[in-house]
């Protein structure tokens, strides 16, 4: 009998060692989505500062790599192991992959798909942070404000004017996470919080009489950034995940025309309708005809 117990506890043994997946499990790591636009950075009041081939493009280009550092770090610090890094403006050309902390990965170009300044996210990720970003066409007392392209005058779904915060926090909705901080001027924080809630945020800058800005230097811009990204993921669990009820019936009103997508309706001059159980199908439909 003891050498019966000796051998069942030796075999006991060796079976917890062979088959440590099973006695401990491994916990998921915390990954997060970073969306960078230009118009909401620092020290940005026109156009040109973040044109391609405009003389200041290079200086805001630079900041643009300074804040989205900034948000990784906070990331990073907040305990994520993976940070990936979409390039939302234009082009999606402006990060230089050199530029960026070699801990993020960095997905740069255009994309044909629907998701755009969203590509790349789905269900792992825990956390999305805006940076650089801007209010919707036509909104009061913000810095180079519009909705996508110039083109758009409204972009709304389900009866809520859309900026492209909310679009795309909508994206990630998709897929369970919720959008835990942005920075841009003052105009495009209020905006966002009041469709998401008490997110995270830093105003870098607010717009004064019309064309001019008052803002923080791009050194006290990242210093915030970085410390509000921290404290936003760290309390991620408080943000709620946007969502909209399926259908999503959209309503697009534009300056010129685009060829009709197929399943759109023309309503009047220059405003569109489309209805889709697929949100991504709505966006698709916005993309081909903003």
């Amino acid at each position: 009998m003891p050498r019966f117990r000796a051998l069942t506890r030796v075999l006991v043994a060796l079976l917890a060692f062979s088959t440590p997946a099973l006695a401990q499990p491994q916990p998921r790591g915390l990954k997060v989505f970073i969306s960078v636009d230009m118009e909401g950075l620092a020290g940005v009041v026109a156009s040109a500062d973040v044109s391609p081939g405009a003389p200041d493009y290079p200086h805001f280009r630079t900041i643009m790599a300074g804040e989205t550092n900034a948000a990784i770090e906070g990331a990073f610090r907040a305990g994520a192991t993976e940070v990936l890094v979409r390039d939302s403006h234009g082009d999606k050309r402006n990060l230089l992959p050199a530029d960026v902390d070699p801990r993020a990965r960095l997905l740069r170009g255009a994309s044909s798909g629907p998701k755009n300044m969203l590509e790349g996210i789905d269900s792992t990720f825990d956390a999305v942070v805006f940076i650089g970003y801007h209010a919707r066409a036509g909104t009061p007392g913000a810095i180079l404000e519009h909705t996508s392209t110039g083109n758009v005058v409204d972009f709304a779904i389900n009866g809520v004017s859309l900026p492209e915060g909310g679009y795309n926090a909508l994206t990630a909705g998709l897929y369970g996470v919720p959008v835990v901080f942005i920075a841009g001027d003052r105009a495009v924080v209020d905006q966002v919080r009041a469709l998401l809630g008490p997110i995270g945020a830093v105003a870098v800058k607010e717009e004064i009489g019309g064309d001019a800005s008052l803002g923080m230097s791009p050194k006290r811009a990242q210093d915030e950034i970085r410390l509000g990204v921290e404290q936003a993921i760290r309390n991620r669990a408080r943000a709620r995940v946007y969502k909209l009820s399926a259908p999503y019936t959209m309503v697009l009103k534009v300056k010129q025309e685009r060829p009709l997508h197929p399943g759109a309706q023309r309503v009047r001059d220059g405003e569109f309708t489309f209805t889709s159980p697929d949100l991504l199908a709505v966006l698709a439909a916005f993309n081909a005809m903003k």
